[in-house]
């Protein structure tokens, strides 16, 4: 374990590279923090950290910048979140709640997280495995012609038209309307095939049929729907940041481009907290130079879905994951309330 000093100093290196972009040296640190120490002290402190791995020295420079440990270390021990002042709060909430639909919902907390954190922004749609019903509607268009609406509690809506093989009444619509939210409103989504194969029985022998073609478009519905999302913004800001990528940000943002990597990076939904992984922490090798901070977001007090930030690994730590925490909650809201 560090002693409490050489901690203080890992924190200082940290804060004050990632604010100046500059290695740190001894002279630099005494003069900018009040550590309590002789400068020999300082550097006697920072050769420890170095020879454990949390420092290191770039090139043939004189100061020391944090490795991915050192940022590991500075994450878990002594980074608190920052919380987001009234202003910014507001700003926020105000941003995302003109929202007109989920699609808008998403699109605008792209652009406000990559705006908040000058970073990529990344925001996985809420997934329908972990999605409920909220509530089914059926509007007779025609006579043998319905409409099927499907809204979910995170404010996806999925229309449907549903050609009938026969005529069917108004109270029949009305009864198989009842009967089809009191079995599924409230429900999961993975719950509703079980939930609803016995009901054409409960109908005449002339309305089965259709209450069964319904029945199939609700169920391929949900199955068209299932496949994972998410969209990307503030790709353009990685080029800020040229300097702290090794050669390029060529593989940084190949990687950005395969779906499958961003939903692994953002991790499973069920875990709401920030998650913070670093540098080589994330698997794909084009990623190794980044940072990825993440956090579930739903209505209800149950993750949904993720979203999150990719940046380079000299980032504002305790900012980043204020403002990603902030606007999941937001988000969670405008969902709850939607």
């Amino acid at each position: 374990m560090l002693s409490e000093r050489r901690l203080q100093v890992l924190r200082a290196i940290v804060q004050d590279y990632v604010g100046t972009e500059e290695p740190v040296g001894s002279k630099a640190l005494t003069e900018r923090h009040n550590l309590g120490v002789s400068p020999a002290t300082v550097r006697n402190d920072m050769a420890a950290l170095e020879d454990e791995g949390f420092i290191a020295q770039p090139h043939t420079s004189a100061g020391r910048i944090p490795t991915d440990k050192g940022y590991r270390l500075f994450v878990d021990k002594l980074a608190g979140v920052k919380p987001m002042s009234p202003p910014e709060r507001r700003a926020i909430q105000n941003f995302l709640e003109g929202a007109v639909d989920l699609d808008d919902v998403v699109a605008r907390t792209v652009r406000l997280l990559a705006q908040l954190t000058r970073q990529v922004a990344v925001v996985q749609y809420p997934s329908l495995t972990r999605s409920t019903v909220r509530h089914v509607e059926l509007l007779s268009l025609a006579p043998a012609r319905l409409m099927l609406v499907l809204i979910t509690d995170t404010g996806w809506v999925e229309q449907r038209m549903v050609d009938c093989p026969a005529p069917f009444g108004e109270s029949s619509l009305a009864d198989l309307r009842a009967r089809l939210n009191s079995r599924v409103a409230g429900r999961r989504f993975t719950d509703v095939p079980s939930l609803v194969e016995d009901l054409p029985e409960a109908f005449e022998a002339e309305d089965r049929g259709t209450v069964s073609t319904v029945l199939s478009t609700l169920l391929e519905t949900l199955v068209e729907e299932n496949e994972e999302r998410l969209m990307i913004g503030g790709t353009a800001n990685l080029t800020r940041f040229g300097h702290d990528f090794p050669l390029t940000i060529r593989p940084v943002l190949e990687a950005l481009e395969e779906q499958v990597v961003l939903l692994k990076l953002l991790g499973e939904a069920k875990d709401p907290g920030v998650t913070v992984r670093i540098g080589h922490e994330n698997a794909h090798e084009g990623l190794n130079s980044t940072s990825v901070v993440s956090v579930g977001y739903g209505s209800g007090g149950e993750a949904v879905a993720k979203l999150g930030v990719v940046g380079p690994t000299r980032m504002d730590y305790p900012g980043t994951m204020g403002a990603v925490r902030a606007v999941a909650r937001y988000v969670g809201q405008i969902l709850a309330e939607s």
